[in-house]
Parts: structure tokens; C-alpha cells; sequence
């Protein structure tokens, strides 16, 4: 009897039973997504990142027959969203649909961060960009930038401005720049927190996103009088540019993009980029777009990789220049 012959073939036989017996783990092995994906938002139910997260849910879902579930984690200019992402499984069940607020100016405006923007996360897609506009109440004594600008000029520090974002409050820090004026910055959780209280008269004034501003301008509650990018806004008749209005130069924009937690399987951050991507053109996210004054804006993984660097480097001289301390 041949020895060698006889141990070959119980070698092969034991490679094709565990072959055999792994097939079927194989065969059961279940695509991605099998199952609900949360879409974890850094800002308050209502504000554009909010509504943008939502519309693409119902395309993704729709699309999967997967349901997208929302989860607002406000606070923290971003960073409690953020943090928690970033700890979440590396599985694509978790994505983080957010701003140039926690992935370009955080870094520049806190010493300390709970996430890293870069290390902790895996890009998928950039999803959209837009401008602001600069309000005040229809009470407001303010008609113009001007008006703003010269008040400002003769009470150094007495107005104030409000926040619930990054890109809110470096609009209003370059204002201040830009303008040579003095105006407090008061922080909130997010813009409509900001929007309330500005329309209780807490505060004078904010730089909010058109799809948090907006409504309430046509519904004859607050009024726009600049807006932040570098041309009127269409869904804006009549009110200028703020460089239009007094402060030559002046434009600041905002953007939104998705992430998973860094590790998460380069097939799985392909297949998300694909739903996104698609996501961003469907008649929900066409609506939000529409109107928020903003537009559709998609790239590769490694797109957004590229265009988050700028933009931090961007972000970071503006803040600079502008004289804000990290906190």
C-alpha cells in the first residue's frame, strides 16, 4: 500500500469537508444592509442637516427596503453626534450625516475634541452645499447691513448674534471681521434653538441656514437682510449679497457630507456611496435642495477625503484671521 498516496487523498478529503461544511455560512451570508441603518444627526430635529438626512432616509430606504432611522444628538457644535458615530460598530449600520461644522471647524475652535475628524472616520460622500442668510425680527429696527454695521460701530459688544452651528457662527465672526465691529457671539444647540429665541427677542440677530430661515422670513416673522454667498439666492428676491450690502468681499458657505466609523469594510462604504449618491437625486432630496437654497454636491470616498483637507485648511485661516480662540 502506497503511504504517501494514502495520506494525500485524506488531506484532500479533509480540505473538501471543511469546504463543504463552510459552504453553506457562505451561501447564508446575508447582503449589506440586512438590516435597519441609523443615520446619526448632529443638530436638532428641523434644521437643514436634519431635513436633508431625512430625505435621503426615504430614498435609502426605499431603495434597500431597509428602514433608516434618525437620530438627532444635538449639543456641543456637533461633537456629541460625532463622538458617538465614531464609537459606533464598523459594520455600515451607522452613518454620520453632518457638516463642514465637526469634519473642517471644530478642530480650530475647541483644544479638545472627543472624535478625531480625520483618523475616526471612513468618508462615503459629500452631499450638498449653500449659503446663509443673515436675520433679525420684522420688530428689529435694523432694515439694512448697514444699519447693523453702524449700530455695532457706535455700541461696541452691546449686540449680540446666535448660533446653533460652526458654519452659523463663523459667518458671524467673519461679519465681524470684515465689517471692523464688535458683536457677542451667544452659542446654542443648534440653529432652531437659536431661531427661538431670537424671535422672544433673547437675542439681535444670526447668520441661519435658508432652510431654518426661510420659512420663517415668508411667513412674515423675521427679516433677511444679506445673504452670505456670493450671489442672491433665487428663493431670496430682492435681498442682496451682504458683500452687496456693505461689506465688499464677504462669502461664506456651508456643506454636508457622510461618514462611517473609521474600519467599517471598503465594499460596504462603496455600497453606501452608491445609495447616497442616488439619494441626492431623488424627488425628496430634490425638494430639500429646492428649498433650502442649497444643491446637490457628490464625490468619491476619496473625493471627500481631499475635500475635507481643504476645507479644514480654509476653515482654519478664516478662523484665524478672524481672531477666535480655541475653547
Amino acid at each position: 500500500m502506497n503511504t504517501k498516496l494514502t495520506r494525500r487523498h485524506g488531506l484532500l478529503a479533509c480540505a473538501l469537508t471543511a469546504l463543504l461544511g463552510a459552504a453553506p455560512a457562505w451561501a447564508q451570508a446575508p447582503a449589506y444592509p440586512s438590516r435597519p441603518i441609523t443615520f446619526v444627526v448632529p443638530f436638532a430635529a428641523g434644521s437643514a442637516t436634519d431635513q436633508l438626512a431625512r430625505a435621503l432616509g426615504q430614498s435609502v430606504s426605499t431603495e434597500t427596503g431597509q428602514p433608516v432611522v434618525i437620530e438627532n444628538k444635538a449639543g456641543a457644535s456637533g461633537a456629541i453626534a460625532a463622538s458617538a458615530a465614531a464609537k459606533a460598530a464598523a459594520d455600515g449600520y451607522t452613518v454620520l450625516i453632518t457638516t463642514n461644522t465637526t469634519h473642517a471647524a471644530n478642530e480650530h475652535l475647541y483644544k479638545k475634541l472627543s472624535y478625531d475628524p480625520v483618523k475616526d472616520f471612513a468618508p462615503i460622500t459629500a452631499l450638498g452645499k449653500g449659503g446663509q442668510v443673515m436675520v433679525v425680527t420684522t420688530a428689529s429696527p435694523f432694515k439694512t447691513v448697514g444699519d447693523v454695521i453702524a449700530e455695532a460701530r457706535k455700541s461696541p459688544g452691546k449686540l449680540n448674534f446666535g448660533s446653533g452651528s460652526s458654519s452659523s457662527r463663523i459667518a458671524g465672526e467673519l461679519f465681524q471681521q470684515m465689517a471692523k465691529v464688535q458683536i457677542l457671539h451667544v452659542p446654542y444647540k443648534s440653529n432652531p434653538n437659536a431661531i427661538t429665541d431670537l424671535l422672544g427677542g433673547q437675542i439681535n440677530m444670526m447668520f441661519a441656514d435658508m432652510s431654518t430661515g426661510v420659512p420663517q422670513i415668508q411667513g412674515g416673522k423675521l427679516r433677511a437682510l444679506g445673504v452670505t454667498a456670493s450671489k442672491p439666492s433665487p428663493m431670496l428676491p430682492g435681498v442682496p449679497t451682504i458683500a452687496e450690502a456693505g461689506v465688499p468681499g464677504y462669502e461664506m458657505g456651508y456643506w454636508f457630507a457622510a461618514y462611517a466609523p473609521a474600519g467599517t469594510p471598503e465594499a460596504v462604504v462603496k455600497r453606501l456611496n452608491e445609495l447616497l449618491v442616488r439619494a441626492t437625486a431623488s424627488p425628496a432630496a430634490k425638494g430639500f435642495f429646492e428649498a433650502s437654497g442649497s444643491e446637490a454636491f457628490t464625490s468619491s470616498p476619496d473625493g471627500l477625503a481631499r475635500f475635507q483637507a481643504a476645507e479644514t485648511r480654509k476653515w482654519g485661516d478664516i478662523i484665524k484671521a478672524a481672531g477666535i480662540q480655541a475653547e
